[in-house]
């Protein structure tokens, strides 16, 4: 595929075969798709017979789990079949129909099953623990079972937990909306690009214009992106408002302290975790404004703004990537992965898994998905910049975790918790930058790539940081009263970015507009472990690098470990403590020396 972009966006048929994914290895047809969807309705239809007698004897307790885990199972394939179609074009009807009616039926399923942890909750622990004496196959539930013992207290009865079930799709509504007006109805003006021609502008290619050396281009590209959302910015306000109540709400009715301790409670995560890393990303914000500083020097500007944040330090070096480059480069980097990992890269970038280009009406960005039944899928929307070449290697990083942990747990255990799910994707991103650093003999190349690992560091961690922050500030208001407007949100948005990059940029008031395209915020606490996992993912990578195939064993098996252990302990066993604030500001030594290494490099002195 070349990297040249074309001026008008391709629709979805125009896109070769060969850089679509392979959906039809999920189902070969929507027919087929029908056929099990029937199937699930008839499965959920007849849980209530099964749930009348499934204490009555371990048997029966053992048939019900395994009954329940077959019926997630199913769920998950028709989910992720339905709603990836939709991801290939959100205005295609057919798709938004089926992903509404799957959403619908996975909220009946859990409707259908909520009475099963009250009761497990009520049941004698004495009687449960003879039951696991007398069928040995139920002892592959016994974190499951402890796990439901851990959280008993946030446990209603079993009528609550129906009905919080069946509010399901109403608690994911906001979420829905944002996505359908974000990927679906917003529409963006032509901008004039480099060479005189008017582009549209979408939200793929808004990255590519923040990169491009033309200050007019980016200062437009900036100015009519945030112009957009500003009329709509009362709508993202209600969305993103309703969220953050349905967030509030949940956390109240489960009785957790706030909705922050509610979300890390499923990981186990404690809230000093989450506190530290803010902590201790502000002692490093002076680090981070020494690289605005030199960021300023060598593009030779008066001033630094917003809009210059991304483009490259190193104009005279603006390499571009086609596909096949980019999967070399990917493949060349992961090398001191070992020859099993590197055969399973091969063939997901070979076989289907990955769908490639950008088209009109596909979802923005990037992710790795799939069920335990089908192999990872990946999407894509390649532009021809490095930064395109890391995130195949980010997004393959999610895919091999899943598959390894598909293909090593069962089902039960097989979804690793979100606090290690950025670990994986970084340990690659850590390895191809190592790779791309160290074998450049062009000091141009080295420098762009010192720049890049700068980038990451400024966007994974000082940003996502800086989300986690705003994260915190808009549900302490809600939980203390408040209320969230477009306004309020825009105001303290605005005052973080202040907070972070101020004095040495100007905080052009357009970017307090940002929340309102940010899709995590509708995952709450979500993005702080981009922060915590990018640190994490630094140590390990080092560890690999030095120690060799023992460190790398240790990391395959945390790989395969799934949700098998706590996240703590499992990054405990592969070489990591993050209770500890080391690893956060081990990784923030980097940035620092990178920084200096830069200036070095360059001849640009800093004060």
């Amino acid at each position: 595929m070349s990297s040249t972009m074309t001026k008008r966006l391709p629709k979805r048929a125009e896109i070769p075969v060969q850089f679509q994914w392979k959906l039809a290895e999920i189902y070969p047809s929507n027919e087929a798709w029908e056929a099990d969807f029937a199937r699930l309705k008839d499965i959920i239809g007849g849980t209530g017979e099964q749930a009348a007698r499934f204490l009555d004897s371990a048997a029966n307790l053992l048939a019900f789990l395994q009954a329940k885990d077959n019926l997630g199972r199913l769920v998950d394939k028709l989910f992720v079949f339905a709603r990836m179609h939709k991801d290939e074009n959100n205005a295609d009807p057919g798709y938004q129909a089926m992903t509404s009616r799957i959403q619908t039926l996975a909220t009946e399923a859990g409707s259908a099953l909520s009475f099963l942890v009250p009761a497990l909750v009520e049941f004698p622990a004495e009687q449960l623990h003879a039951y696991l004496e007398q069928e040995p196959g139920l002892r592959v539930y016994e974190r499951f079972f402890a796990e439901i013992e851990r959280q008993k207290r946030h446990v209603l009865s079993a009528p609550e937990e129906k009905l919080l079930a069946e509010s399901g799709e109403v608690a994911d509504a906001a979420g829905a909306i944002f996505g359908m007006l974000d990927n679906a109805d917003l529409k963006f003006p032509n901008i004039t690009d480099e060479n005189g021609e008017a582009v549209e502008l979408t939200k793929g290619r808004y990255s590519r214009f923040l990169e491009s050396k033309d200050r007019r281009v980016r200062q437009e590209a900036f100015t009519t992106l945030y112009d957009t959302y500003s009329k709509f910015r009362n709508t993202f306000g209600a969305t993103l408002n309703a969220s953050v109540k349905s967030d509030v709400f949940y956390a109240k009715v489960r009785r957790f302290d706030s909705a922050l301790q509610a979300s890390l409670d499923d990981d186990n995560i404690p809230a000093s975790v989450y506190d530290r890393l803010i902590e201790t990303v502000h002692e490093y914000l002076p680090e981070l404004r020494r690289y605005l500083r030199l960021r300023q020097k060598m593009l030779n500007l008066p001033e630094l703004h917003m809009y210059d944040l991304y483009t490259p330090l190193i104009p005279e070096y603006q390499r571009t990537v086609d596909y096949d480059q980019a999967k070399e480069m990917v493949l060349a980097g992961l090398r001191p992965m070992g020859d099993e990992y590197l055969s399973l890269v091969k063939m997901g970038l070979e076989n289907g898994w990955i769908d490639v280009c950008e088209n009109e009406g596909k979802t923005s960005g990037a992710y790795a998905w799939g069920a335990y039944d089908t192999h990872p899928y990946i999407l894509l929307n390649f532009q021809g910049k490095i930064h395109d070449v890391f995130t195949i290697a980010h997004e393959m990083g999610h895919a091999l975790h899943s598959y390894f942990s598909n293909r090593n747990q069962p089902y039960i255990y097989s979804g690793y918790k979100i606090f290690v799910a950025e670990v994986a994707s970084t340990v690659n991103e850590a390895l191809l930058m190592e790779h791309l650093v160290q074998q450049s003999t062009d000091p141009k190349e080295k420098q762009y790539l010192i720049n890049q690992r700068l980038e990451q560091f400024r966007t994974t961690v000082f940003r996502q940081t800086m989300f986690a922050e705003f994260e915190k500030l808009i549900h302490q208001e809600v939980e203390a009263g408040g209320a969230l407007t477009a306004e309020w949100f825009t105001e303290r948005y605005l005052q973080l970015n202040q907070q972070y990059y101020q004095p040495e940029t100007v905080v052009d008031p357009p970017v307090g507009l940002e929340w309102a395209r940010i899709p995590h915020f509708y995952s709450a606490y979500y993005v702080y472990k981009y922060a915590t996992g990018f640190s994490a993912a630094t140590a390990l990578s080092q560890l690999i690098l030095k120690e060799g195939p023992p460190a790398r064993e240790r990391y395959v098996e945390f790989l395969k470990s799934g949700d098998s252990d706590f996240p703590l302990n499992l990054l405990r066993k592969a070489g990591v403590d993050m209770e500890s604030p080391a690893p956060v500001r081990a990784a923030l030594e980097v940035f620092k020396e990178s920084i200096t290494e830069l200036s070095s490099l360059t001849g640009v002195a800093l004060d």
